[in-house]
């Protein structure tokens, strides 16, 4: 822990890097390895990776894509009043297609208004955990449709976001049920295809398949190496310690539970040589990442991309937290700060994946609790419902908005929850959007409902028309 910074400590200390956590999601994951050579046979041609960043909190989406245009931001200045930007700071949108309404951009999101209007970024509008439509106040408030289980609380949001599964609680995630199904497609089986920079998540929990947890740091997976270090990094006292803890891992236990984690935490340790080796291999990215938890995080996705052949994987998810947005007070502080760290993030990534060729191979999406309260209160926002996603990626019809951007005017409104606060109604599920990201992936349009159960509430899974557009197949 030398030098190490007190924000790298929490960061990493979050993500359980150097914890338990992280050591028993990896002994879960990773079986004993063969050759790194053995696994050069995957084709990175057929590669596909899916990143999924979560902003837990509830971003304030409204703040991130808003009205230019004069009507529609006279609306949304007189809603959000002291929470409203300045019209002239906006950054311009330009779509392909336009919509009926100017838009723009949080003016600390010049990364991602360069990748929108290159065509490799898109906005998902006023999307929402939905079970099924609900097209207005009046349905809302009567009963006619169902509700989401628990619709303004975090811990509920985070796990419909993960699971979209809005009408039950689970604990096993859509990402999940993906890798139990295309897991088979990476030459390599005794790796986890599904990474992770966060530690346990939900998102990337099936059946069968679970997470590898890594850290954003040197190979990533440091932290298991660390008992090798303990007391030198070379020497009598180290070779003395290696010994004794190989001798622990693997020994026989006569408990049933002691002898399958000896022998797991004896395969962990070989699988964790090939994929430090693997990604060791991978030259420096010239791509500048910037000095902050997330633009980390996506640089050592980058490397983990850039391996993938010796790896062994045609296909991988990627999952990583980036929290902190529960803005109930200073607003404008805190998003000018974290939306630039994530715009810059997601620029910087992409421009390491075009140094490697994989731009078109990956798809980053970001997902959040909720989206927050059109009006203030008095310092802040509060939670709500529907909000704004964005995707990115070379395989991306960019330079598009995707759902509908809805008016931001209170009284009369058809669409708010509570015109009170300004809570909006979704008119883009959550279902459609993953669905979209699903079939790009892999997954047979005949076998959505398996992974996402209230698919046919939004959208008929057939092989000609994608349930958003955003990607094709």
């Amino acid at each position: 822990m030398k030098n190490i910074s007190r924000r790298k400590f929490l960061g990493q200390a979050s993500c359980a890097a150097l914890g338990s956590t992280t050591l028993l999601s990896t002994l879960s994951n990773m079986m004993m390895a063969n050759q790194l050579a053995s696994y050069n046979s995957a084709n990175s041609g057929n590669y596909k990776a899916l990143v999924c960043i979560m902003l837990s909190g509830g971003n304030d989406s409204y703040n991130m894509v808003v009205p230019r245009g004069i009507s529609e931001y006279a609306d949304y200045a007189a809603t959000r009043a002291d929470l409203a930007l300045d019209q002239n700071v906006l950054l311009p949108l330009n779509p392909n297609t336009p919509i009926g309404k100017d838009l723009g951009l949080h003016p600390s999101m010049g990364g991602v208004q360069n990748m929108f209007n290159s065509g490799n970024a898109a906005i998902i509008n006023n999307v929402g955990t939905l079970i099924e439509r609900v097209n207005n106040y009046s349905e809302y408030q009567s009963g006619a449709k169902q509700i989401p289980l628990g619709l303004y609380s975090h811990s509920d949001q985070l796990e419909q976001w993960q699971t979209s599964i809005p009408n039950s609680r689970s604990s096993i995630g859509w990402g999940g049920k993906v890798a139990d199904m295309l897991k088979n497609q990476n030459p390599n089986q005794d790796i986890s295809m599904n990474i992770s920079l966060s530690g346990r998540n939900i998102w990337q929990t099936g059946n069968s398949v679970l997470e590898y947890s890594i850290s954003n740091q040197g190979s990533g997976v440091e932290g298991l190496e660390q008992y090798r270090t303990w007391m030198s990094n070379s020497g009598f006292i180290q070779d003395l310690r290696e010994q004794a803890v190989n001798s622990m891992a693997g020994q026989m236990y006569s408990n049933n539970l002691q002898n399958a984690f000896g022998t797991l935490t004896r395969q962990s340790l070989e699988s964790l040589e090939i994929f430090k080796s693997a990604v060791d291999t991978v030259p420096a990215f010239a791509t500048n990442f910037s000095d902050n938890y997330l633009s980390e995080n996506l640089a050592m996705a980058a490397k983990v991309i850039g391996a993938q052949n010796d790896l062994g994987m045609c296909r991988q998810t990627f999952f990583m937290n980036f929290g902190g947005w529960d803005h109930h007070d200073e607003v404008f502080d805190n998003q000018e700060l974290m939306l630039g760290q994530v715009s810059d993030a997601i620029a910087e990534f992409f421009q390491a994946l075009t140094e490697i060729g994989m731009e078109d191979k990956v798809t980053l999406f970001t997902i959040s609790d909720f989206a927050r309260t059109l009006t203030s209160n008095g310092r802040g926002s509060d939670h709500a419902w529907g909000g704004h996603c964005m995707v990115a990626g070379g395989a991306v019809n960019g330079k598009e908005f995707y759902g509908s951007y809805p008016d931001l005017y209170l009284s009369g409104n058809p669409l708010m929850a509570d015109e009170n606060r300004g809570r909006l109604i979704p008119t883009t599920s959550v279902d459609e959007y993953f669905a979209e990201l699903a079939l790009w992936f892999g997954v047979p349009y005949t076998d959505l409902p398996l992974i996402l159960p209230n698919i046919g509430n939004f959208y008929s899974p057939n092989p000609t028309t994608m349930p958003l557009g955003f990607l094709s197949i």
